[in-house]
């Protein structure tokens, strides 16, 4: 039962790893990426829907997205939806698509997506130890019937290490992000 535990919270911590990814891949570095869309939500007939699900998103170069709505009425809203944004990108609308310029970043940018970046990894350790806390707490009802006290601490100095491993995971992912946001 106790390793049950263990393996539910290795996998908990892989799918923590596997969402701060998700989100630092929405941070522009100062390249044409579709996944810098993916957290954008269109008030599409009065319900907030992901951008993915308007339109066609493609980069016809390295520095330009290209939005293409599938329902041509959408275009002022998704315009609108772009602008509200924290990208900081202004949308080009030539009345059946719309293009994002991506600028290359200045110092002063780069500063502020490295502390964005250091948030999100903030907010993945955080993740990890709540399913420490979780998994400690399953190991310690535990104690009172099933494994003894000795048992309960090496399993818990199990935990331990597994967070340890998965928070310097979320350390080098957060290194990675940080020196491509920093490549000029």
């Amino acid at each position: 039962m106790p390793q049950s535990v263990k393996k539910n919270a290795e996998e908990r911590m892989g799918k923590a790893i596997q969402a701060l990814q998700r989100d630092l891949s929405t941070l522009r570095a100062g390249r044409a990426v579709p996944a810098l869309l993916d957290r954008i939500q269109v008030e599409y007939y009065g319900a907030p829907t992901p951008l993915s699900q308007l339109a066609n998103i493609n980069t016809p170069d390295s520095r330009t997205l290209m939005i293409q709505p599938w329902d041509k009425s959408s275009l002022g809203e998704i315009e609108r939806a772009i602008q509200k944004s924290d990208l900081g990108l202004t949308p080009g609308n030539d009345g059946n698509a719309i293009r994002l310029s991506i600028p290359p970043l200045t110092e002063e940018r780069r500063g502020e997506l490295v502390k964005l970046t250091k948030k999100f990894g903030e907010e993945g350790k955080v993740a990890v130890r709540n399913i420490r806390r979780d998994a400690n707490d399953d190991i310690k009802k535990m104690e009172k019937g099933e494994i003894s006290e000795d048992e309960s601490r090496g399993h818990q100095e199990d935990i331990q290490k597994l967070t340890d491993k998965y928070i310097a995971e979320v350390d080098k992912v957060i290194a990675a992000k940080e020196k491509e946001i920093m490549e000029v």
